[in-house]
């Protein structure tokens, strides 16, 4: 079974998606699935440094990088949507990633054209608090574009069971089926020295370390987490917030805002996009991990977060209630007010705390591993191009 993967970018300032597409083609490919993977040079105001036009061997997998236009958000390929069209018939499905993307309408438009078999992953992108950011132009786009392509799709993928009942709260003709986001286990059992991440930023040495790791985003919440760490802060004087991740739209000034505003700033550490060896000393180094989001599909740093073994403060905009029933973490409302006093929580019962960020890294690496993915995703393919779409139920994790 040969299948095409289609993404805007690969390039890290986007953030969990590019992480995702290339760990479930990975995964995908050491179950004897042919997978190949088409996506363009973005990477937020850069380009990157990469071979275009031309097959580069991953692990067990293929990606072909093409040239962009981009802006923002807003990424084009006439290279790729060329290459598209003349190659589509060659694949049995094609999964495409992300929506409300041109580049990305346009590819399901082509499959469509060619009667070749797409699934749509929106990761998280038909949530509420999703649509109603710029919602004028998403409704629009939504109903001249996104929706008619939305309707031909064999299948549409979400990640968690609260996204599912957003996209069924639509009423779309495909079938909705739950695959999550997972980890590598092996990623996680020896975390590294913490030394790694003291040394390249040295005002967190000593401190107790709040751990934000994700993208500089309006969505993120971080205008709730400034006015909650200030409130922590103040009670517990040696609490030092590490802010970890990319700016891509230029949000940075803004979020940064937030902290001086809150009077909070010196005591706030923003490292950047961490990959690689640092980050894992950043999750090794931090007490306790925070996620303030209005929305997610279901977040790749949540995941490692929990399955680094960290005390975890997440809302509900999370989608990740199963954490709540686990005990495994806080899930607590979207407001300041419930950031604080979970973190007020974890800090005076450190070892309530401790107890919690154990049961999250068994529940992760138990339920939530690429292995599994992958399995649950090639059920899907398999249903798919054996075309038994009315077979098809919603998976679950």
């Amino acid at each position: 079974m040969k299948i095409l993967l289609v993404t805007p970018y690969l390039g890290s300032v986007y953030g969990g998606t590019s992480k995702v597409v290339t760990k479930l083609a990975q995964g995908l490919s050491t179950l004897g699935i042919t997978i190949d993977l088409v996506t363009t040079d973005a990477n937020g105001s850069n380009n990157l440094d990469i071979p275009l036009n031309t097959w580069i061997d991953e692990k067990n997998y293929r990606v072909r990088y093409f040239s962009s236009w981009h802006r923002h958000d807003l990424i084009i390929s006439r290279s790729l949507i060329s290459w598209l069209f003349n190659h589509v018939v060659d694949y049995k499905l094609v999964h495409t990633h992300t929506i409300f993307a041109p580049l990305i309408s346009v590819s399901n438009w082509v499959c469509k054209f060619h009667k070749i078999p797409y699934i749509i992953t929106p990761h998280g992108m038909l949530e509420p608090w999703a649509l109603s950011y710029k919602a004028w132009k998403k409704k629009l786009y939504y109903t001249l574009v996104e929706k008619p392509i939305l309707q031909k799709a064999s299948a549409i993928q979400v990640l968690a069971a609260a996204e599912a009942n957003s996209v069924q709260s639509l009423s779309l003709k495909p079938p909705v089926i739950v695959v999550p986001n997972g980890i590598h286990r092996q990623e996680f059992e020896i975390l590294p020295d913490p030394e790694i991440f003291y040394q390249q930023f040295p005002a967190t040495r000593n401190k107790i370390l709040i751990l934000f790791l994700g993208r500089i985003d309006p969505k993120k919440g971080l205008d709730l987490l400034a006015p909650a760490f200030a409130k922590l802060h103040k009670q517990f004087p040696n609490t030092h917030l590490v802010v970890a991740g990319p700016d891509s739209i230029g949000f940075l000034p803004i979020a940064k805002n937030y902290f001086e505003q809150a009077a909070c700033l010196n005591s706030v550490t923003f490292t950047g996009m961490l990959t690689g060896q640092l980050k894992y000393a950043a999750l090794a180094a931090a007490n306790l991990y925070v996620a303030p989001s209005y929305s997610e599909g279901f977040s790749m740093s949540v995941l490692e977060g929990m399955a680094s073994g960290l005390p975890c403060v997440i809302t509900k905009g999370c989608n990740f209630p199963e954490a709540a029933a686990a005990n495994a973490a806080h899930v607590v409302d979207i407001k300041s007010e419930a950031i604080t006093n979970a973190l007020i929580e974890c800090l005076n019962n450190p070892q309530q705390a401790k107890a919690m960020g154990d049961r999250a890294h068994k529940l992760i690496l138990e339920k939530y591993t690429w292995e599994q993915v992958a399995t649950k995703m090639h059920k899907v393919y398999t249903t798919l191009v054996n075309k038994n779409r009315s077979t098809l139920t919603t998976i679950s994790e």
